[in-house]
């Protein structure tokens, strides 16, 4: 059996928002269309979660909310909040998914894309993780219980500056 992960960092983030806490800034006009983006790519090559492990921050929540997607299970986790990948990857060993979404923040989320795949992508993007940057891998496991660093193979890996228009 195959369990298929989408790594995805939240989308672009407003600076300027009256939120007195970095974890309630919302996304900006960028970030808003960057969700879509995302979730279309997602979409055309029928990567779809249905199941959402996402950060309890806003952004997080609103890039979610703003894919305009579903899945069967959405849990908001306060434990990815600015999460070190080995508790991103502690987090996923318990998620029951066949095609499981994690949304969270950088630098984890960028560690953990690194750390989850076999062999990396050739994007010059792919190392710092921009904002809406998202990975998709595939792994040979049965349970996410079984999943181990360096062991998905990356099927796609996109990022929203590419895939909207100019």
């Amino acid at each position: 059996m195959t369990r298929r992960l989408i790594v995805m960092r939240h989308a672009k983030s407003s600076w300027n928002s009256p939120a007195p806490r970095d974890h309630d800034r919302p996304l900006n006009k960028r970030g808003r269309a960057s969700a879509p983006a995302i979730a279309a790519w997602l979409t055309r090559n029928q990567w779809l979660p249905d199941e959402v492990l996402c950060s309890s921050a806003l952004r997080t929540q609103e890039t979610w909310q703003r894919t305009g997607l579903s899945a069967a299970k959405t849990r908001i986790i306060p434990a990815l909040y600015h999460a070190e990948a080995e508790v991103m990857l502690d987090i996923l060993s318990e998620a029951t998914g066949a095609t499981v979404l994690m949304l969270g923040h950088n630098p984890g989320i960028a560690e953990f894309a690194d750390q989850i795949a076999a062999q990396t992508p050739q994007h010059s993007r792919f190392f710092d993780y921009p904002t809406g940057a998202t990975t998709v891998l595939e792994f040979d496991i049965a349970d996410w219980s079984d999943i181990r660093w360096h062991s998905g193979q990356v099927l796609g890996f996109a990022i929203p500056r590419e895939l909207l228009p100019e």
